[in-house]
């Protein structure tokens, strides 16, 4: 594979890949926050309105399912890790774009007759130090699920 080739192929295609999980792992999160936030707010808001006249005799069951939701939607952050997710792949998406500008301005330690190899083992060494991460932190998340 040569250079033209690497950095299209490869490192592009890497620095789109983190790029797109980032974001959807970011979305998801805030997302999920969000829907955690305004459920969590909301059941002791309408907890205060229990027995009351004039409001709906379904008002507990509409407490019951925030409850649910909140208990839910605590668990997927948990177990989908997207708050973790997002920023890993955001650090190794940030870090794969500045090897690609150093190298590209030809700037240390990519200056000699040697910057392609370089390059090569810096990226590689990058992508597969964020799989380690990840397997690492999906290792730790089994274990725990399964103490749960």
């Amino acid at each position: 594979m040569n250079e033209e080739e690497y950095l299209k192929n490869r490192l592009d295609d890497q620095i789109d890949w983190y790029d797109r999980k980032s974001s959807k792992n970011q979305k998801n999160y805030k997302l999920f926050q969000l829907i955690l936030i305004l459920s969590a707010a909301a059941i002791p808001l309408l907890s205060g309105y229990l027995g009351q006249e004039g409001t709906t005799k379904y008002l507990p069951y509409i407490i019951g399912v925030l409850g649910f939701l909140v208990a839910i939607i605590t668990a997927i952050l948990s177990l989908y890790k997207f708050q973790e997710n997002w920023t890993a792949y955001r650090t190794t998406c940030e870090s794969l774009r500045h090897e690609k500008y150093l190298y590209l301005t030809k700037t240390d330690p990519y200056k000699g007759k040697s910057a392609f190899n370089l390059l090569v083992q810096r990226v590689e060494m990058l992508i597969s130090k964020e799989n380690s991460s990840w397997a690492e932190i999906m290792k730790k998340s089994d274990e725990q699920n399964e103490k749960e």
